[in-house]
């Protein structure tokens, strides 16, 4: 593998504002004043829907564009994304919005997923492909959810809007690595 330092990188971060993101998310929804019940019904059962979605237009746009512009374009629709939860903080109970949010949030969770697991795949070598995967999907959640774990500790010291903001900005490197790992990579057909 060529260039093995720009594959690590993205593995490591593509994710990431996403996931740090997704570690308090329930308890926010909570502090919202929605239910449990509503909660479970819009992030369970309508983004589930909205997550498959977003995978088939995924796995579309990937095949018709290339994997390299469609994992930038989910980098960049993940930190719009994050930033629309700060309107739903600014809203409290709005079911309406947080239908919206969860929406756009998901679809953009399943493109960029169909997208990173076409990478992943292009880069992986038939004869050893479960393995070299499993190492690769693994390591994409390292460092996320290691830093995820403040992400309790990071509200109450900022609030949830400014953590939002936060989490969207740890995203915007994100684009660079892309650019990088298409530049000195070369991704072969998954």
């Amino acid at each position: 593998m060529e260039n093995i330092r720009w594959i690590l990188l993205l593995v490591g971060f593509y994710r990431v504002s996403d996931i740090v993101l997704g570690v308090i998310s329930n308890v926010f929804y909570q502090d919202m004043g929605f239910s449990k019940d509503q909660i479970a019904t819009v992030t369970k059962v309508f983004g589930i829907w909205m997550t498959i979605l977003g995978g088939f237009l995924g796995g579309f746009l990937t095949l018709r564009y290339g994997v390299i512009r469609i994992l930038m374009l989910g980098a960049v629709m993940t930190v719009i994304t994050n930033l629309l939860f700060i309107p739903v903080a600014n809203n409290p109970g709005d079911m309406l919005l947080l239908y919206v949010v969860i929406g756009a949030d998901n679809i953009t969770a399943g493109l960029a997923s169909a997208a990173f697991i076409a990478y992943l795949s292009s880069l992986t070598s038939l004869s050893f492909t479960a393995v070299q995967y499993a190492i690769f999907s693994s390591l994409m959640t390292l460092f996320p959810k290691l830093l995820g774990g403040y992400s309790g500790s990071i509200v109450d010291a900022i609030g949830y809007k400014q953590f939002f903001l936060a989490a969207s900005m740890i995203g915007v490197p994100v684009f660079l690595l892309v650019w990088l790992a298409g530049r000195y990579t070369r991704v072969k057909a998954a």
